[in-house]
């Protein structure tokens, strides 16, 4: 007996589509390192002079810096010069000397010392204080806990949008790129030097940001 063929109708499954969101999260810290830059000034108008003056100043502050408890390789140098000066007289530029700046880095792992090395560092003859960077010596563990409100907060704009869409949403994502992380330092300058010096860390934001790919 003869059968007819008959084409079965195939069934597709319909088509998903995507939508891409960006993720955003962020936590506080409290910073448990810190930087500060040190530096001596001195002026003569004997090159020598200046320098010998730089270099027995700055050695001074280095052994009363140890002798806080600073670790010695925690002192490291970050920048000498040796420069002219000029006056300005009558619109003619007059030779007046050379200056000396030596700058040193200190490295905390107890922030809370910070005002004392500065006090220190000031009373045994440093002139200038540039700057103090706050940082974390693991900041990886915060940004990890940043990295994962990121990734919810991409969740959850995705399923916001399928709701206004009136869409089903796979919660899981089907691609996610993590941006660039912003792990940055808290810097405080200092314009003028107290007799006191009260330092205060605050709080240090590390964010993270996620780009995620989502099918509905």
């Amino acid at each position: 007996m003869y059968y007819p063929y008959v084409p079965q109708q195939v069934y597709r499954q319909p088509e998903r589509r995507r939508m891409t969101v960006t993720g955003e999260g962020s936590v506080s810290a409290q910073p448990d390192t810190v930087s500060i830059q040190l530096g001596v000034r001195t002026e003569s108008e004997s090159v020598l002079q200046a320098e010998q003056e730089n270099a027995s100043v700055m050695n001074q502050v280095i052994d009363a810096l140890i002798g806080t408890g600073i670790p010695r390789e925690n002192i490291k140098t970050a920048s000498f010069t040796i420069s002219p000066l000029y006056d300005f007289v009558e619109g003619e530029q007059v030779f007046r000397g050379y200056q000396v700046i030596n700058s040193i880095t200190v490295e905390l792992n107890d922030v809370s010392k910070a005002g004392l090395v500065i006090d220190t560092a000031v009373q045994n003859g440093v002139n200038q204080v540039s700057s103090l960077q706050f940082s974390l010596q693991n900041p990886e563990i915060y940004y990890n806990d940043a990295l994962d409100k990121a990734l919810k907060n991409a969740i959850s704009k995705a399923t916001s949008i399928a709701q206004s869409l009136q869409v089903n949403l796979d919660p899981t994502p089907v691609k996610i790129t993590e941006q660039v992380a912003e792990l940055q330092p808290r810097f405080q300058t200092f314009a003028a030097l107290e007799s006191t010096t009260p330092i205060e860390p605050g709080q240090l934001k590390i964010r993270a940001t996620v780009k995620a790919i989502f099918q509905y």
